[in-house]
């Protein structure tokens, strides 16, 4: 482990959030998709389940995609205002088995602003070890997705939605086409 838990699991699930928000279309149409979502995100606390909720989390996606900007000064702007705006206040916290953590906000905050105080501190993290690379787009060319590298020799190139495999597959079929080896 690169990071602490809870900075490894704040950026997946920041970058899970705005990738929704892909290619592919609305990636949380619904109430229960949002549901999948915090589940599969192991989000614990307040979740109300309604329409406003499901809206105010759709509206972080933009907010969060920036910080995945080349500009460590954009990323520090982004971190610095959802952590003001939340009223972030960091608590070391202990819940569900899990060792000490950091939380900024209550459990029973809104969804979206956990989300937004979850990606922020994260990400913050990685700014405070300069380790903004890590926070990188795919290098499919087609792909608008974002991803976190937790390698530790830094290698991951590709997003969780199939980008490296069909570069492999493209690159091979071509090599068959050119009669060059499998």
């Amino acid at each position: 482990m690169l990071f602490a838990h809870d900075t490894e699991c704040g950026l997946t699930a920041a970058a899970a959030l705005v990738n929704t928000d892909g290619r592919d279309g609305e990636g949380l149409p619904d109430i229960a998709a949002l549901d999948r979502f915090v589940t599969a995100n192991q989000w614990t606390g307040r979740h109300e389940r309604t329409d406003a909720e499901l809206h105010a989390v759709r509206a972080l996606r933009p907010r969060l995609r920036r910080l995945w900007d080349d500009d460590p000064d954009t990323v520090v702007a982004v971190v610095n205002d959802l952590l003001r705006e939340s009223r972030a206040l960091p608590q070391l916290i202990r819940h569900d088995d899990e060792p000490y953590h950091v939380h900024a906000v209550p459990r029973d905050a809104p969804l979206a602003t956990r989300m937004a105080v979850e990606a922020a501190m994260a990400v913050a993290d990685l700014v405070r070890g300069d380790e903004l690379g890590r926070l990188r787009h795919c290098a499919h060319p087609e792909c608008p997705n974002v991803l976190v590298d937790l390698s530790k020799n830094r290698s991951r190139r590709f997003c969780d939605a199939g980008c490296g495999n069909r570069v492999a597959v493209s690159a091979y079929r071509a090599r068959k086409a050119a009669g060059g080896r499998p």
